[in-house]
């Protein structure tokens, strides 16, 4: 239907906008105990993960938190580095952001739950959980924007925006941090 409408407006002489690029969410989960062990010592681990259409995901933890990483090279990239302040943990589940630009269904950005402890200085502790958008790419792969998913009831959809404009963000800049606040 869609080739007979362009058709029929192209021999009426009409011009139309350019066909937009689809943008879409796949999900993977990742569980440490189906991924290959790449260091481990008492001071913390590394793993890799299979991914979205076999893309590698690297994850770390060292001093009780975790840091996760995307691509063939993700070692060497900054997001390897970038994890929450709190202790934390991360969640099973990432969500993929993916265009079809290129003709085939490519991840640019990934979100992932985060898990973090909060204490209020006397002993006791509360979880709370932060939204981490991930620009992917071959030459960036940084942490972009932090929403806290307890305190905006659209938290979902704001780490989906912030992933959608993730191949404009500079990995020089630090993450943003967007939308209501309670901390950590």
């Amino acid at each position: 239907m869609r080739t007979l409408v362009i058709a029929l407006a192209v021999s009426a002489g009409l011009t139309l906008p350019a066909l937009a690029t689809d943008v879409d969410s796949t999900y993977t989960d990742v569980d440490l105990a189906d991924c290959t062990i790449l260091q481990a010592d008492d001071f913390g681990a590394s793993w890799a993960c299979p991914g979205y259409r076999g893309m590698p995901v690297y994850v770390a933890e060292g001093d009780l938190r975790f840091f996760v990483s995307y691509g063939f090279y993700a070692p060497d990239k900054k997001a390897a580095r970038q994890t929450l302040p709190p202790f934390n943990r991360m969640g099973q589940k990432i969500e993929w952001r993916v265009t079809n630009a290129s003709g085939d269904w490519l991840p640019f950005a990934t979100i992932l739950r985060f898990i973090t402890e909060k204490t209020d200085g006397e002993g006791n502790y509360t979880e709370g959980e932060i939204l981490v958008v991930t620009k992917l790419g071959e030459e960036e792969v940084c942490h972009t924007a932090y929403i806290d998913a307890l305190a905006n009831v659209d938290a979902n959809q704001m780490a989906r925006d912030a992933a959608d404009r993730a191949p404009d963000f500079d990995c020089e800049d630090g993450p943003e941090t967007l939308g209501e606040w309670s901390g950590y």
